[in-house]
């Protein structure tokens, strides 16, 4: 490259860069000064850090929420009841309306952020000065994850440094385009995930070394303790540090994340003048290494045998898994293990070698199950739509599979937990993974850190 372009391509203006506008067929980015040059389609994360809204210190544990979705609406209605300041009564702002108000309406929305901005007013929410990371650890059973409490660029989602490895559906995304557009806040944090860094690495210890801006244990049990990445050179070396990784992966969250860029375009075309370093323009998002993440198995019960009798079933299924009767729940300890609970019994699959396949999805055994047991011998040919079966989290235990054998179901199956690399390996391949494969545990709260994009 000779110097009069390089000098053409650092002195573009920012928007240039959030646009993700070419070059000479080269990108650049200019942030914090500092310019960075990129070469066709070798484009990094964008990861920023803002000043994010939050509880006033001592309303933490009252204000954080589960996820809006982990409820339905008799559940979130009496979640909320005697806890005015949770922050599901603002995720899920039907609550405040009788059990047949369409909870789609317009004024459920307004309503949303009418409470959100009512608790900035009153000073229950407080937007910090300086825009910094920040620290999140959660702690379950002894065991602790920390992130990076930031905001990613929706350029990034759309470009492909952002990984998916599930569908979205457009009726699911329509309601949070409206929460998000109508309380001008991103509330719900989208859960990443990136391959460890030995930089953040470092720079998250040594932050943690710090007093917490949080510390507190929720109902559940799980510790919560947040920090701020006061330092200005380590929030500069964290940024860096992203900027040299090629991908982040959606882990949790991927209808909240399709929702925050959907509104994001929608600003865009409203402000055609629009530089990039708009709030909009990124979504909220904790974002954590590999190396710490927890993935829970997502099992299956399905509520008939497709006619077959308990032998018949069983004499099927054991043309593909070698089956062993079991005394005591079957919870797989590898991988092509399947425990299954059958009238009254529990039983260990384990699959035959010629069916094994080392495809990065048709190899999951959430796929395999699909494909040697639901679809040809359940007949459940697409698990999405299929009303036969259902999905239980593997938080809920071994126990809620016999419970739902015993009360509406007919088999139960436990599965191996899928893995973070094979999630990697089936994102990295611009593929889908089957609906319901991981169950990410412990669950990010809502209400610690919100992001304005006023």
């Amino acid at each position: 490259m000779n110097s009069n372009k390089r000098f053409i391509i650092e002195k573009e203006t920012k928007r240039s860069y959030n646009k993700r506008s070419l070059v000479n067929d080269e990108e650049r980015k200019n942030l914090n000064g500092i310019t960075f040059i990129r070469v066709g389609k070798n484009i990094m994360a964008v990861v920023k850090p803002f000043k994010a809204f939050r509880p006033r210190k001592g309303l933490e544990n009252e204000v954080a929420s589960l996820p809006y979705d982990v409820y339905n609406r008799k559940e979130a209605k009496q979640q909320v009841n005697g806890h005015p300041i949770a922050f599901l009564n603002i995720d899920r702002p039907e609550t405040y309306f009788s059990d047949d108000y369409d909870m789609y309406a317009p004024e459920v929305y307004q309503k949303a952020h009418d409470v959100l901005w009512e608790m900035v007013k009153e000073g229950t929410f407080c937007q910090d000065r300086e825009a910094v990371y920040y620290l999140y650890e959660l702690t379950m059973n002894g065991r602790s994850q920390t992130g990076i409490v930031a905001c990613a660029s929706i350029d990034d989602y759309q470009n492909g440094v952002i990984k998916k490895h599930e569908n979205t559906r457009e009726e699911k995304e329509q309601d949070r385009i409206r929460h998000i557009d109508a309380c001008d806040m991103q509330t719900g944090p989208i859960f990443l995930a990136y391959r460890n860094n030995k930089i953040i690495t470092d720079i998250t210890k040594k932050v943690k070394e710090t007093t917490p801006i949080f510390d507190f244990i929720s109902e559940d049990g799980i510790m919560h303790r947040g920090w701020m990445v006061v330092d200005s050179n380590d929030n500069i070396q964290i940024e860096k540090a992203f900027s040299n990784i090629k991908h982040l992966y959606i882990a949790d969250g991927h209808h909240r994340a399709a929702s925050a860029v959907k509104v994001g375009l929608k600003r865009r075309t409203k402000h055609s003048n629009y530089t990039g370093d708009e709030e909009f323009n990124y979504f909220l998002s904790v974002i954590f290494p590999d190396d710490e993440l927890f993935i829970m198995p997502y099992n299956r019960v399905v509520k008939d045998l497709n006619g077959l009798s308990e032998e018949e079933f069983l004499s099927q299924v054991s043309v593909k898994y070698e089956i062993e009767s079991s005394n005591v729940p079957v919870r797989p300890k590898q991988k092509h293990q399947v425990g299954m609970f059958l009238g009254g019994h529990w039983y260990q699959m384990t699959l035959k070698s010629e069916y094994e396949n080392n495809d990065s999805v048709d190899g999951l055994d959430v796929s395999i199950l699909q494909s040697e047991v639901l679809s040809p011998i359940l007949g459940i040919g697409d698990p999405r739509i299929d009303e036969r079966i259902d999905f239980v989290g593997g938080i809920r235990g071994l126990e809620e599979l016999e419970h739902r054998v015993n009360e509406d179901c007919k088999v139960a199956f436990s599965m191996y937990p899928t893995s973070i690399s094979e999630l990697f390996a089936v994102a990295d391949e611009n593929r889908l993974m089957p609906p319901k494969s991981t169950w990410f545990e412990p669950k990010l709260r809502s209400g610690l850190f919100l992001h304005s994009i006023k």
